[in-house]
């Protein structure tokens, strides 16, 4: 495919920053290249600061985490705090406990759920201490179920951490029905405001469900995160996913023509079709965030952007098939 130049030449509307899903703990839902690799605690925190490190001294200025990413908020913690960068913007979440304390093929539930008041007095507590580089604090996958949507005690709260720190107070979501809870939180407000003034949202090639109500914030200038741009690697090509074969077609012509990864195609589709504030990398490593990196250095043509737009599937397909992936 012949490489073609785009009228618009903005290539940084939106950011790239990293997120510490996969580098946080041993195991994770992904589809991931180094089986073998020490999951010893302690080389992870020294790849994880070393990644942090290396990110920063390649411009990345955004990296997100969550209580609930084994030890990635304390590792983003020891990182922050040894180098003491005022430009950084962090972010983090509340709302699920990490149950599976390092254990290698652990058969329980990697992360339990609990919106609840307490556990949100309880978070918020350790995540503070990334203040004043914290600047956005969010609510970990809020759903319907869970009842988030309705308690007003949190809501008071968040609220009041809201006015304290002058931080943004966000809603992460997953699932099927993302962009109905999307639409729900954006209507809470306290004291005649709006509450959440950012929300972080599964996005890519395979899932755009959200894109009309996430372009709608955007309008009314919301910060909006996209989390699991490549799918969990299913967006790169896989012997497991054959019936994604013209996808990774079509990634790898778009790719070549570029010069870059499929990676950084499958990133830059996010940037240029929806435009979000942020998106980010899930990285666990510095080759493949240097490779995510590229994304900033091109520009999808409006044909490119609409041959990969046809390969979206439907909501309930995509999520089915992500509950089937393994923790690894």
């Amino acid at each position: 495919m012949e490489k073609e130049t785009p009228e618009n030449s903005n290539l940084q509307e939106s950011r790239l920053g990293l997120g510490l899903a996969a580098i946080g703990r041993p195991e994770y839902i992904n589809i991931r290249e180094h089986p073998d690799e020490d999951k010893a605690e302690s080389s992870y925190r020294h790849r994880a600061i070393s990644l942090l490190e290396f990110a920063y001294q390649k411009g990345v200025r955004d990296f997100d985490t969550a209580a609930s990413y084994g030890k990635g908020e304390q590792f983003l913690k020891d990182w922050y705090h040894q180098k003491r960068y005022s430009d950084v913007r962090l972010s983090s979440k509340w709302g699920y406990t990490y149950k599976a304390n390092w254990e290698i093929g652990y058969k329980g539930p990697h992360e339990v759920k609990e919106h609840s008041l307490d556990k949100l007095l309880e978070q918020w507590s350790n995540a503070a201490e990334l203040l004043p580089g914290l600047k956005t604090y969010q609510i970990h996958s809020a759903t319907f179920e869970s009842g988030i949507l309705k308690n007003n005690e949190v809501f008071d709260e968040l609220d009041r951490i809201k006015r304290t720190t002058g931080i943004q107070i966000g809603v992460s979501v997953s699932g099927d029905n993302q962009k109905d809870v999307i639409s729900a939180a954006a209507k809470i407000k306290v004291g005649g405001k709006d509450l959440f003034d950012s929300f972080q949202v599964t996005y890519n090639i395979l899932d755009t469900s959200t894109h009309r109500v996430l372009h709608g914030l955007l309008k009314k200038g919301k910060t909006i995160i996209v989390k699991e741009a490549l799918a969990n690697g299913r967006l790169l090509r896989n012997k497991n996913y054959p019936r994604y074969e013209p996808l990774y077609q079509i990634l790898d012509e778009i790719a070549s023509a570029y010069g870059v990864g499929t990676d950084a195609i499958a990133l830059r589709f996010v940037m240029d079709h929806l435009k979000p504030s942020l998106v980010l990398s899930g990285a666990a490593t510095k080759l493949q965030l240097d490779s995510n990196l590229k994304a900033l250095n091109i520009q999808l043509s409006p044909k490119e952007i609409a041959s990969l737009k046809k390969f979206h599937i439907e909501t309930e397909a995509y999520w089915l098939e992500r509950k089937q992936l393994n923790w690894n």
